[in-house]
């Protein structure tokens, strides 16, 4: 999985205006259990539609960013998490072993018909 490091309240914003789906990973670099959420989600990731932007969140070193992705879009802060955004809105967010990629494909797949 290619991930794309986020780091700028600008990329945020791209995010949030784009017509395509993006996820957010929001990964604490210090949490045994946020290491392995993030090997579960690389091993599926194959499920993932190619052209959908995986984002990476280092928590230790952007916090802030964790907090301006809460107030946009309506989620409280966990770690790990992962989320789904589409058109201005979160579609999906889990935390810890509720992370479900088959359920993100299935809602992209979704956004797509």
């Amino acid at each position: 999985m290619d991930w794309i490091p986020l780091v700028s309240s600008d990329q945020l914003e791209e995010i949030h205006n784009s017509s395509k789906a993006s996820i957010i990973f929001k990964h604490s670099t210090r949490c045994p259990i946020s290491g392995m959420a993030k090997r579960n989600v690389q091993l599926e990731a194959v499920l993932i539609p190619e052209g959908v932007p995986a984002y990476f969140l280092d928590l230790i070193q952007f916090r802030d960013l964790s907090n301006l992705i809460a107030e946009k879009w309506a989620v409280r802060h966990e770690s790990p998490q992962l989320l789904l955004i589409h058109n201005k809105k979160c579609l999906y967010h889990a935390s810890h072993n509720d992370i479900s990629i088959a359920e993100v494909v299935n809602k992209i797949k979704a956004t797509n018909s």
